[in-house]
């Protein structure tokens, strides 16, 4: 799990994820609101009812409210509505206090007995729209926003809910009709323009979206809310430094501002600017109730700097306040690593239970490093616990194929790439692996099979067609179709000294020594270390009666050569050089 991808560069999915919840319309920005918001704002002044016992409730309830005692107040209201059970006026109040209580229930009985009284008045339907909003009932609550502007057309605040119920459903196009109709009748209404902005984004229409909130910041410049959601769009565009701009002038006016800071600094990080990324999540830590997670990214950034010992002092902070974080336990683990610490990376890595979602990544880690140690056994029992957690076996096959073949044990080096290729039936890429190990087991036939399967499967597969043309030129067969093979590769790859070295050595295996000696030469300056390709051109040299040239091609392939099988050959010919020159 590669340090960078955890450090969090951001993506659509953390932006949804992660941003600061956005008010809704019952909650906007305070800054965009100029009057207080309410279910039913303002009250009229209205003709005392006519019932003298109503009256007296009325009167009661009236200086209950003023004093501040709610529960008198709603008793007297409920005897005044069934004195005047009439009086949708009474009834509307009642209502308002039952939602003051937190009864909706009751406030929506009484809300909706006011409708049936007066249903040509825009109140009760504004009230019930608002507590079937509240109930969950949001297509019931358009139904009566939408008699409201039957009966009002220029109800903004009736424009406004229903644009953000619209958007609540996704039906974009009716509520940015809605609150295209509310800018209409007040242009500078800035809660309008932020609103259709949101819509806007969440249809996807960035630049529109960037129009409306740049508006209602015309409007309201320091508005947190209009600036944070204007920045998330320009994020969302992958305009950064528009972005940047934005989250700074988000802290100017809000130094505190958690989440706009910690953005800057992962946008920073993404940007590859570590030590302006550093300082943002420095200057978190003085404000956060619980720094851990801004640790974490200070020692994730130190990590990126190459300063390990910082990014270790961080991550064991992190961990002396939160023992169960194996998250920062497996990153701290990796940093050892990076600084050559093989026992403190082993402990840090071995530490990480069975349970944790990073045990794989640690047993990953804990291979390379007895890799490294040449403990393969153990590299391979790591390798083996990881792929038990893992779903997807792909990316491990390989490593432990590669960890059995290098213990020599070519049967279960060659049980792990079969198991890959059975996983991945069309990787041309898989079959080549495993036919070159099939090569390497001394297996011809195998390897030639998967050499042909992975070019049937590529035609295009430089490698397998070099691999091929030149396993039937070692073995001496099928020379005219190595010769076409190699040649296929060329087209794809032309200077490519380990292709050239093969048609090469076909044309040596034809018997054609001059046409060899031309590749062969060609193929030294290309790949001027491997020791195969001169040894081949000494071999060559050999056949044209040049011997002391074959010769110091022979002892320059002799002091590059590695494999002990090569090395006698090559002394066998040495030696036998010497006797004839």
């Amino acid at each position: 799990m590669g340090i960078r991808v955890l450090l969090g560069v951001s993506s659509l999915a953390f932006l949804v994820g992660c941003a600061p919840s956005i008010p809704d319309p019952e909650h906007p920005p305070k800054e965009l609101v100029s009057e207080p918001y309410a279910p039913f704002s303002g009250e009229k002044k209205v003709e005392v009812p006519a019932e003298a016992k109503a009256l007296g409730h009325f009167a009661k309830g009236q200086a209950h409210l003023r004093k501040g005692e709610l529960n008198q107040a709603l008793r007297e209201f409920e005897g005044a509505a069934q004195a005047d059970s009439s009086n949708a006026y009474l009834r509307i109040r009642l209502a308002i206090l039952y939602l003051r209580k937190g009864d909706l229930e009751s406030a929506l009985k009484e809300a909706e007995e006011a409708s049936r009284l007066e249903p040509d008045k825009q109140e009760p339907h504004q009230l019930l729209a608002g507590l079937y909003t509240s109930m969950g009932q949001e297509s019931r609550g358009i139904e009566e926003y939408q008699t409201v502007l039957r009966i009002d057309p220029e109800n903004q605040e009736s424009l406004l809910y229903l644009g953000a119920l619209y958007l609540k459903g996704k039906d974009y196009a009716k509520a940015m009709k809605s609150l295209e109709r509310l800018i209409a009748l007040n242009p500078r209404s800035a809660i309008g323009h932020y609103y259709l902005g949101r819509v806007r984004a969440e249809a996807k229409l960035f630049l529109e979206a960037e129009e409306s909130y740049r508006r209602a910041l015309e409007l309201h410049p320091k508005s947190e809310g209009v600036l944070t959601d204007l920045a998330l769009v320009y994020e969302l565009q992958e305009k950064t430094e528009e972005a940047i701009r934005t989250y700074r002038t988000l802290l100017a006016a809000s130094d505190k501002h958690e989440w706009a800071r910690k953005r800057l600094g992962e946008l920073y990080v993404g940007q590859n600017k570590l030590d302006e990324a550093l300082i943002q999540f420095q200057s978190l830590q003085s404000v956060q109730a619980n720094p851990s997670d801004t640790r974490t990214k200070i020692g994730l950034i130190y990590y990126e700097k190459g300063d390990f010992e910082r990014a270790a002092t961080e991550f064991g902070l992190v961990l002396a306040a939160d023992p169960e974080n194996d998250q920062v336990r497996y990153y701290l683990g990796a940093t050892y690593a990076e600084i050559k610490d093989q026992e403190r990376a082993m402990e840090v890595f071995s530490l990480i239970p069975e349970k944790s979602k990073y045990f794989a990544d640690s047993r990953i880690q804990l291979a390379s490093i007895y890799e490294r140690r040449g403990e393969l056994s153990k590299a391979i029992e790591s390798v083996e616990a990881a792929m038990e957690k893992r779903k997807d076996r792909k990316g491990l096959l390989g490593l432990l194929s590669s960890l059995h073949r290098k213990a020599k044990d070519y049967p279960k080096a060659i049980e792990a790439l079969k198991e890959l290729v059975a996983l991945n039936p069309k990787s041309d890429q898989a079959h080549f692996r495993l036919g070159a190990l099939y090569d390497e087991s001394k297996n011809k036939d195998k390897t030639i099979e998967y050499m042909k399967k992975a070019i049937e499967i590529n035609p295009k597969n430089g490698p397998a067609l070099n691999y091929l043309g030149y396993t039937y030129a070692e073995m001496g067969v099928q020379l005219k179709e190595a010769e076409e093979l190699i040649l296929r590769a060329l087209k794809i790859t032309p200077d490519d000294g380990f292709y050239i070295d093969s048609l090469g050595w076909v044309y040596y295996q034809n018997g054609d020594y001059q046409r060899a000696m031309v590749q062969l030469e060609r193929a030294v300056s290309l790949a001027i270390d491997d020791p195969t390709i001169i040894e081949h051109l000494g071999d060559v040299y050999e056949k044209l009666g040049r011997l002391k040239q074959a010769l110091k091609r022979y002892r320059n392939a002799l002091y590059r050569a590695k494999e002990e099988e090569q090395l006698n050959r090559i002394q066998k010919k040495i030696q036998l050089l010497e006797r004839n020159i």
